[in-house]
């Protein structure tokens, strides 16, 4: 070590540089200090020698097993590849046999429509018999969309309507195995955790879910001493694959549609959207609680209008457990029951004044107010006091379906109920065509001039014999016929006001929604009274 230095120290002397510089001094210092030791310089040599070999050797395994994650994957991603591929392939080959046995089992229904109307009203009630027994047939999909296209009176003929809405039968029930794996999987616990019994028979079964009735075990009961007794609803298996392929079916007939010009007004497309959202609401029980809240929120100072409460944090889209609520269909009472005539009155105007609420105060409409889905609960008391003073109770059930307006459609909506109750025909047809966005009526002249025409004969005295909700749904058939467009939330509405109106005629003849109505709207202050006297109206 010290020979080299010597040579270094000579060569850079004999170059006229005087001395080394301190740093140089230093490590010349330390190079001879570890040239005497015999054993730091072949450690150092020898743990670098190794660094460099192990750095070698993680290169090579990490090249290595780099390569083997590179083949990992490659392989997962072409696992995964082969799966979508086979998924799409089972998935376009179930879809292709779903509609070939749905084009089976609507093809009587479409070969008899051309005829319908060529071999008298027998034949037509007999299609409209095989359309209703077609569409049960079909899966909740399209009874569902039966029950939306008997709201549409200005897209499908009357009687086609009136059959379709009586598209609430009984379906059949999914098994108490099936019930208990989904409440189960729903809520993380054993059904026995949850309840303190269960019936495994439901008392009620929709194309949707099916109802159980059960009682809660005291912890989570609200009320004291006793378990609190309600209904759970369970949707059936295989509902929302169901009706996800079904609704790919519809989408796909109704952009088919689009390319035939005869159909381009009926708007298919958008119609389906329309449908797909109320599917939406029907399906999902979660966003059924959230409407039974908001409902109850609406409803909480009135003392004869009340709907199940959702008992949280029982609440799932696949599970909802309400309160159960006793009382007899209004069905009974609308039927030929005697006497009851007070009861009968009542119920009309307590049901009446609901609407009225729901449309012109909170903009937040139950939208299927069939006789099924509302109760009715009359005091037994035996006391003559008591029987004097005592009102029937309303239970709105099934909330699913609800419809709400934006602001230039409830305005619109408004006059065109106006114009009704004043048998003004130019106003009510023109109210007509503001109620949608895109109006593709071929002929609003024409549409107008019928409309007016129709509205004089009304106003005669031989057409003031006519109901206005007659007068209304004559008019939704001029709507049809001259092909004008309606949005659909608002003939939803439209209908739900002639449905509760058919019904509550039926119970007390004299009792006329349409002047009721007619009464609120053409105060010039209805605006800033219309809560206040609905809800003086229906104060206890």
């Amino acid at each position: 070590m010290q020979v080299p230095w010597k040579l270094l120290y000579r060569k850079y002397y004999s170059s006229g540089h005087g001395s080394f510089s301190t740093i140089n001094i230093i490590a010349q210092a330390v190079s001879l200090a570890l040239s005497r030791s015999y054993l730091l310089v072949p450690g150092i040599f020898a743990f670098a020698c190794g660094e460099h070999a192990l750095a070698q050797h993680n290169w090579v395994d990490a090249e290595r097993y780099q390569s083997q994650s590179n083949l990992y994957m490659r392989a997962q991603d072409g696992y995964s590849y082969m799966f979508a591929f086979v998924f799409m392939a089972v998935e376009g080959l179930v879809l292709l046999v779903r509609a070939l046995y749905l084009a089976l089992l609507f093809s009587p229904s479409i070969v008899m429509a051309p005829f319908a109307d060529y071999f008298g009203p027998n034949f037509r009630k007999l299609w409209l018999r095989v359309i209703h027994r077609t569409l049960e047939k079909s899966g909740p999909a399209f009874i569902k969309w039966g029950q939306w296209a008997a709201t549409r009176p200005d897209l499908f003929p009357r009687d086609l309507c009136i059959k379709l809405s009586e598209l609430h039968t009984k379906a059949p029930e999914h098994s108490f195995s099936y019930t208990k794996k989904t409440i189960e999987r729903a809520f993380g616990r054993k059904i026995s955790e949850i309840f303190e019994n269960f019936e495994e028979l439901p008392v009620a079964s929709g194309s949707i879910a099916q109802v159980h009735r059960a009682s809660l075990k005291q912890q989570y009961s609200v009320q004291q001493g006793k378990p609190l007794v309600v209904a759970v609803k369970v949707r059936h298996p295989g509902v929302g694959e169901s009706i996800r392929r079904d609704f790919a079916i519809i989408n796909l007939m109704a952009k088919i549609s689009k390319s035939i010009p005869a159909l381009n007004w009926l708007r298919l497309d958008e119609s389906v959207q329309q449908f797909a959202v109320f599917m939406m609401f029907q399906v999902d029980l979660a966003r059924e609680a959230a409407h039974l809240s908001r409902f109850i929120y609406n409803f909480r100072r009135w003392k004869d209008v009340s709907f199940p409460k959702p008992v949280y944090p029982f609440v799932h889209p696949a599970v909802l457990v309400e309160t159960y609520e006793k009382g007899e269909s209004v069905a009974r009472y609308i039927g030929d029951l005697q006497g009851h005539d007070q009861t009968k009155s009542a119920i009309a105007h307590i049901g009446t004044h609901a609407l009225l609420k729901m449309l012109l105060v909170d903009n937040f409409i139950h939208a299927d107010m069939h006789p099924g889905n509302i109760l009715v609960r009359v005091s037994q008391s035996k006391s003559r006091k008591r029987l004097f003073k005592s009102k029937p109770h309303i239970v709105f059930l099934d909330v699913g379906m609800t419809a709400e307006l934006a602001g230039s459609d409830r305005v619109n909506l408004l006059e065109f109920f106006k114009a009704v109750a004043r048998r003004d025909g130019r106003t009510a047809a023109e109210s007509c065509l503001r109620l949608s966005k895109q109006q593709n009526c071929p002929n609003p002249k024409a549409f107008i001039e019928e409309v007016e025409e129709a509205f004089t004969f009304w106003g005669t005295p031989e057409g003031d014999l006519v109901h206005p909700a007659d007068c209304m749904e004559q008019l939704l058939e001029k709507v049809r016929r001259h092909r004008v467009n309606i949005d659909g939330n608002v003939c939803t509405v439209m209908v739900t006001t002639l449905v509760l109106e058919g019904w509550q005629r039926k119970l007390d003849p004299s009792y006329n929604i349409m002047k009721t109505l007619q009464t609120l709207l053409l105060r010039a202050d209805w605006a800033k009274s219309l809560s206040y006297t609905i809800d003086g109206l229906m104060a206890p």
